[in-house]
Formats: C-alpha cells, structure tokens, sequence
C-alpha cells in the first residue's frame, strides 16, 4: 500500500469518525456533508503534500 493511500485511509476514517460523532450530536446531515467535504479536501492536499518527492534544487 503507497504512502498516499495510506494517509488517505486515515483522513477518511477521521472523516467519518467525526461525522458519526457530529450525527449523534444531531447536527443537520448537509453540514455533515459539507464538513466531511472539507476534512477529505484539507486530506487529500496534505496527502500530495507529503508524499510527493523532494525536488531537485540546483
């Protein structure tokens, strides 16, 4: 399993661990949508972030 899928795995169970979490608290499900939306966004730009490689400086 690569890097990225890996980091991925994890911001999506962070997503759904604090969807549940916000469901239970009854919080509306489109501010649940919206907020799972945001989390796997800031996810998915941290996962290129880290797992892309260094790049060459000269």
């Amino acid at each position: 399993m690569s890097n990225f899928a890996l980091y991925m795995l994890g911001v999506v169970v962070v997503a759904g661990a604090l969807a549940c979490g916000a469901y239970m608290l009854s919080v509306p499900p489109g501010w649940i949508g919206v907020g799972a939306a945001v989390i796997v966004g800031f996810g998915l730009m941290g996962a290129v972030g880290r797992t892309r490689p260094p790049r060459d400086r000269r």
